[in-house]
């Protein structure tokens, strides 16, 4: 399968120098997938980011919310665009056995080295073909992106007021859908949903295994709460797809004949709308009070939101004139629609929803998905039809998560650089 972008190269100056970085790029993304570093940590990989853009003639300032890189690059008057992507890795042991495989407790396992890469290759196309278009390219790499607090440290950290109010901001992600693909949403639907991340202690009254009637068990009214909340979705009456609630950690206790003084949850709800989701945050908390209740339990449960994120529904206009630049140099086999998924982002506070850590109203977000199954990936996959083989693929977060280099990262640059191109002032003379 080559890429299918080369086909359109002829005609775009910018995508016609693409085939030279693609050796380069892929060292670097090899590099990243090598060295990955947890949220909150990502000082080499935001240093390696940096020089890149350095070496193009970036204006580069590091250390921004943490270890965030702001890269500048003003060429004439225009709008101002930028281009994001998350540095950091989660703590996944890496299983793909790829020689260039992570070692460690760490990996790249939802692609954001392949979002670094890509976005370097397209921030290099721009700074080596600017007699092509006229505006400011803003290059912002994100730290702590799976923690959903990176977004706010930078815009904390006066992101918009150090370095400009975009008019525009992209971005796009890894998913398993072939490589070469692209995927966009509905109009006005979100891409993903909107999420909040709760703590959940249940307190009891510790004492004895022997004398379990003497005690009030946290470990029970937790396995109590948590099947419950495996329902609740249901019992809601909420479709399936548009919300789910996990009960994802579980913490009580230090040995087995020693009955716990509390047991703590952690909980993740995602929804599609925010309606949605305030409506379950209420039924879990009645969940909560009625089974604490019904134990005994000394005291109320105590209910922490640890972190919110917004849906992201990208800007109708702005993703539709990506969309049609992506048709045109894909062809339109390869853009397909994406539906709302329960993945979630910190990405909405670039736009309205961190307006009032921002200031700046009106910022237009476009988000887009690209694939990374390389051709042996999919022809190896069990299943009859398309939708079975993805099925049965090793999704975001899995440790068989892996991009297929070759065939994801030209498709990725050319992507992102068609994007900024579509909100860039053109430089080239009309057409005769």
């Amino acid at each position: 399968m080559s890429a299918p972008v080369f086909a359109s190269a002829e005609h775009n100056p910018v995508l016609q120098q693409l085939p030279s970085l693609l050796r380069p790029l892929t060292v670097f993304a090899l590099d990243l997938h090598q060295n990955p570093e947890l949220s909150g940590e990502e000082q080499r990989t935001a240093a390696c980011l940096a020089d890149a853009l350095e070496a193009e003639g970036y204006e580069v300032t590091r250390g921004v919310g943490g270890h965030g890189v702001v890269g500048v690059l003003t060429n004439g008057s225009g709008r101002r665009v930028m281009l994001r992507t998350e540095l950091d890795a989660l703590p996944v042991v890496e299983q793909t056995g790829l020689p260039y495989s992570a070692a460690g407790p760490l990996a790249h396992a939802c692609g954001h080295d392949l979002h670094i890469a890509a976005v370097l290759g397209a921030a290099t196309l721009l700074a080596r073909t600017r007699t092509s278009w006229q505006g400011t390219v803003l290059v912002v790499g994100q730290p702590a992106e799976e923690t959903l607090t990176g977004a706010r440290m930078m815009l904390e950290d006066g992101l918009y007021a150090r370095f400009g109010r975009p008019g525009v901001v992209l971005a796009q992600h890894s998913v398993p859908l072939l490589a070469g693909m692209v995927a966009h949403g509905h109009a006005d639907k979100p891409v993903l949903g909107a999420s909040v991340i709760l703590k959940v202690t249940l307190h009891g009254r510790g004492g004895h295994a022997g004398a379990p009637h003497l005690s009030v068990n946290p470990v029970l009214t937790a396995a109590a709460v948590t099947m419950r909340l495996a329902k609740i979705v249901e019992h809601e009456g909420i479709l399936a797809g548009h919300a789910a609630v996990t009960v994802g950690s579980v913490h009580a206790g230090t040995q087995s004949n020693v009955i716990p003084d509390s047991a703590e949850l952690g909980i993740s709800v995602r929804a599609l709308s925010q309606t949605t989701l305030d409506r379950l945050l209420t039924a879990i908390e009645h969940l909560v009070r009625e089974e604490t209740d019904a134990s005994g339990s000394p005291r109320p449960a105590g209910i922490t939101v640890l972190r919110r994120s917004a849906a992201t529904v990208p800007d109708p206009q702005t993703a539709a004139e990506v969309a049609l630049a992506h048709r045109a140099a894909f062809g339109v086999q390869r853009v397909v629609p994406w539906p709302p998924a329960l993945a979630t982002e910190d990405f909405p506070l670039y736009g309205d929803a961190g307006l009032s850590i921002h200031g700046c109203p009106g910022v237009s977000l476009c988000y887009w998905m690209v694939g990374t199954v390389g051709p042996r990936q999919w022809a190896e996959a069990s299943g009859k039809t398309a939708a079975e083989r993805l099925a049965c693929l090793p999704p975001n977060h899995s440790p068989r998560f892996a991009p297929h280099l070759p065939t994801a990262l030209p498709a990725a640059v050319s992507a992102m650089a068609l994007a900024a191109l579509t909100q860039l002032k053109s430089g080239l003379p009309p057409s005769r």
